[in-house]
């Protein structure tokens, strides 16, 4: 990056207004969370590898579980990625634009990505609705609760996206919650 476009970035101010407060606890929130259930799948495979190879009794429900909690950890993570700007992007191209088409770009990225919320929302809804009835022999649950993990992270990254959209316009900058 130049020195300008540094410059330019440090200038920014941090986004303070109440809706970068609220997304800032949601992801901060989603960050425990997905830190709660790591632990979670640690002691679930844990506790699968106790029950196969010291009490010779492998516990059916504890690979299922720890499954589930991968789709959750990840639907959190990525959410909390967006808002933190951990995602794949092209900053380097983007930084090498003139400053009156740089934010026009940076706000079209962040309306992409919001679009491609939004299909995880809709897509994700509908098939949470089409396999609700059916369920998961390990666990006893919906198989539409995997596809739930969809949805919460579809609208995080909705919220988030047009959180960044919001702060562009304002000439402000998103702080990471974890900061």
């Amino acid at each position: 990056m130049s020195a300008g476009v540094i410059e330019a970035e440090a200038a920014r101010p941090p986004s303070r207004h109440l809706y970068s407060r609220v997304c800032a606890l949601l992801s901060k929130v989603s960050l425990m969370l997905a830190v709660v259930l790591l632990i979670a799948i640690i002691v679930c495979v844990q506790y699968q590898v106790v029950g196969r190879y010291l009490l010779n009794d492998t516990p059916v429900w504890a690979e299922g579980l720890a499954l589930q909690l991968v789709l959750y950890v990840t639907a959190l993570g990525v959410a909390v990625g967006v808002r933190d700007a951990g995602h794949i992007g092209l900053d380097s191209l983007v930084a090498l634009l003139p400053e009156s088409l740089r934010l026009k770009v940076e706000i079209l990225i962040h309306a992409l990505v919001a679009l491609f919320g939004g299909i995880m929302v809709s897509s994700g809804w509908l098939w949470t609705r089409l396999k609700w009835s059916d369920m998961k022999p390990m666990l006893g649950i919906p198989v539409g609760v995997d596809y739930l993990a969809l949805v919460i992270a579809g609208l995080l990254i909705l919220l988030f996206s047009i959180e960044h959209i919001v702060a562009l316009l304002r000439n402000e900058e998103v702080v990471p919650a974890w900061n």
